[in-house]
């Protein structure tokens, strides 16, 4: 190091790069000189030189450029150049914390420690806008509100995934969501669920699909009620394509005329409808809370601490054929209630038509409710409606943005409904791909005279999902966490830090959030995976599902990849032919396809799959209740893929070291020779998959 040099021999030393420097800023005239590369030692020949870090550029001013006209060279005299040891001192010992030069070299440090702030490109944020901006202005990053000839580091829609097409960053959409959670799609992925785990999944009212299940209704509602007479449910009818409360009425009976104006006109569920809702001031209310999904591989779910409680504005009573259309006193949707007369807009968060959930859980508990217990339950149905839906999301994911291809990382939050029941009991109402986000109401200041004022609950509440939303998906947040680690401790090398040294610690470890309030939203999946990863058992379907997908970007099975299944799986017997297989495959895609809209592909969809996987696992495994047989069947299956895929590893090695590759013909020929008993595993498997099943049943 040059702290060991003599004095002499350092001033002859920097005298030479003073003068090279000169020389360099006579022909180039752009050249910067550096007093601090006096404490750099000196090289021998041939070693390359270290590349001197590149000053961040301030950020352009106007929309689309990269970088800002680059800082103008130093006119320092060269004359003002003074060696100076790797301690910050003169060769005689003197100090130099005020020469310039060195401030200078301080003030390049911390802009290198300082990242460019986190671009958002809000040009499609819509009703959600309001909230996003204020949110931004918060985190001190950059909004662009006509987006951008550069790419940004987060695209904001308010609606849809398919806005636009984006290949790199983060998008706040998941492709395929709003398929997912609409009435109809979001009850049948329920239903399989309740099929496997009836006890986990009963927080999801009975419903059916009309029309396709209307007669399958009538027979069950007259079944019941020749069972139990004294029954007299009440039903509710949600049209599969309605939104805030559009379309939506109740009946007391399958023969109501209404019924059948709704099988002519558009696809409606009708569900069970709760008639003992817990009450607050004699009215009815349900529960807003957001949830982000955060990722999808891995699974990642986070829980907003706060909420939304939306308020009925007639008294509840329970429905008899004189209510039945009433929708202040039985529907709890915002824009349904807003218009009536007795609709309260309060600055109080415990107050009025639209309350915070936390000021719900604070009288709650002044009545000695067990409030943890509500919240656990509420965490409970929360994780299990995402497990029942992430399966076929996986399929539209890689559809839209197949592996390998340039594509964006996608999040989402999402609003779900919740009712509570006088039991306490959370009821899953529905969930909403596009909750909506604007923190103004619209008060009628005259007939038919309506103007937006703020709305301090939904502000409170949105802004802050929003904003810790962002904190969340922020892609430099590891960056800035590391820097301000390293930037915090001291520098062993030096025995007396600079001035310039400890002002750039003490900015660089100031926290860059340290001015936000702590983090709103609550991580339940994976911290509480262990509970829940027993009814993940569509997820493994869906994975086999999409193996044998074939094409890339494609969400139907075709009659070769569902063969090709059978096959790699060892499924196929005496009593179960290749032949019954397509016959299999035939009828229910058939039944499949005419219940779906979207016809853009032909084949098997993953529902499909579903049913056709647990009609082999029932006649492979009769004996076991049906979860235990799926899971048996999906662990079977899982253990031939990976010795087939372990026999294709060593083929390939094989064939790369030179060698001679054992043959591979059909999947047949290249999985082992053992064959499947009827209804148990292979031998050699045994013990494996019976720690395997312990896992999946149920306590």
């Amino acid at each position: 190091m040059l702290r060991g040099r003599p004095e002499r021999e350092l001033a002859a030393w920097w005298e030479a790069e003073a003068v090279a420097a000169a020389k360099a800023h006579a022909a180039k005239e752009q050249v910067r000189v550096d007093p601090g590369a006096a404490g750099e030692p000196e090289r021998k020949a041939g070693e390359e030189q270290p590349k001197e870090p590149t000053p961040a550029q301030p950020r352009a001013a106007e929309e689309g450029d990269a970088r800002a006209p680059p800082r103008p060279p130093s006119t320092l005299p060269m004359y003002q150049a003074k060696p100076v040891s790797a301690q910050g001192l003169y060769p005689h010992g003197k100090s130099r914390s005020k020469n310039r030069s060195c401030k200078r070299s301080s003030d390049r440090s911390e802009e290198d420690c300082s990242p460019r702030p986190v671009t958002v490109d809000s040009s499609k944020a819509r009703t959600s806008l309001d909230a996003l901006k204020i949110s931004i202005r918060q985190l001190k990053w950059k909004e662009f509100p006509f987006g951008r000839r550069l790419p940004c580091d987060i695209y904001w829609h308010g609606v849809s995934f398919h806005d636009s097409d984006i290949f790199s960053g983060l998008v706040n959409k998941f492709p395929g969501m709003t398929e997912m959670v609409r009435k109809i799609t979001l009850s049948r992925a329920v239903r399989i669920m309740q099929n496997l785990f009836p006890e986990e999944y009963n927080f999801y009212p009975r419903s059916w699909i009309l029309p396709d299940e209307f007669q399958l209704f009538v027979a069950q509602v007259r079944m019941v009620k020749d069972g139990d007479p004294s029954w007299k449910p009440t039903f509710i009818v949600k049209p599969d394509s309605g939104c805030q409360g559009d379309g939506i009425y109740l009946i007391k009976d399958p023969s109501d005329i209404r019924l059948a104006g709704t099988l002519q006109s558009r696809p409606a569920v009708v569900q069970e409808y709760v008639c003992k809702p817990l009450l607050i001031d004699k009215l009815k209310f349900d529960i807003r809370l957001y949830v982000l999904l955060k990722s999808l591989e891995p699974l990642e779910i986070y829980i907003a601490k706060d909420g939304l409680s939306r308020f009925c504005t007639e008294p509840y009573q329970e429905p008899h054929p004189r209510n039945l259309h009433h929708i202040f006193m039985h529907l709890t949707n915002y824009s349904l209630n807003i218009h009536s007369g007795n609709f309260v807009h309060s600055d109080s968060t415990s107050t009025g038509s639209k309350r915070t959930f936390s000021s719900i859980l604070c009288r709650l508990s002044s009545k000695g409710v067990d409030i943890k217990k509500v919240w656990s339950d509420i965490i409970s149905l929360v994780i299990k409606t995402v497990i029942a839906l992430t399966p076929e999301l996986r399929v539209f994911y890689q559809s839209d943005i197949p592996a390998g291809r340039p594509g964006p990382t996608c999040f989402q939050i999402l609003g779900f409904d919740i009712l509570l029941m006088k039991n306490l009991k959370p009821i899953l109402l529905e969930v909403n791909a596009n909750p909506s986000m604007r923190i103004e109401h619209e008060q009628e200041l005259s007939p038919g005279v309506f103007e937006n004022v703020p709305s301090l609950v939904d502000e409170e509440v949105k802004v802050a999902v929003i904003r810790d939303t962002l904190r969340l998906m922020d892609p430099f947040k590891k960056k800035r966490e590391s820097q301000s680690q390293q930037l915090g401790k001291p520098l062993a090398s030096k025995e007396e830090p600079s001035e310039s040294d400890l002002a750039s610690a003490s900015a660089g470890s100031a926290h860059p959030e340290a001015h936000l309030p702590s983090i709103c939203l609550k991580q339940v999946f994976p911290k509480y995976a262990k509970q829940f990863n027993y009814l993940r058992l569509v997820d493994r379907m869906a994975n086999l599902f999409i193996r044998f997908l074939g094409i890339k970007g494609t969400m139907k099975l075709g009659p070769t990849g569902f063969r090709t299944f059978i096959r790699n799986c060892k499924l196929s017997s005496s009593s179960l032919s290749m032949a019954a297989v397509d016959i299999l495959y035939i009828d229910i895609t058939r039944r499949w396809n005419s219940m779906t809209v979207d016809q853009r592909d032909s084949g098997m969809c993953l529902q499909a799959f579903v049913e056709a996987f647990f009609y082999l696992a029932q006649r492979k495994f009769k004996m076991l209740p049906l979860h235990e047989q799926v899971a048996s069947l999906i662990d079977l299956c899982e253990y031939h893929l990976s010795l087939l895929d372990e026999k294709r590893l060593v083929c390939g090695r094989s064939a790369t070291s030179g060698g001679r590759p054992p043959h591979s013909g059909t999947p047949q020929e290249v999985t082992p020779a053992a064959q499947l008993a009827e209804g148990h595993p292979p031998p050699c498997t045994n013990s494996a998959l019976k720690l395997s099943h312990s896992r999946h049943t149920l306590s």
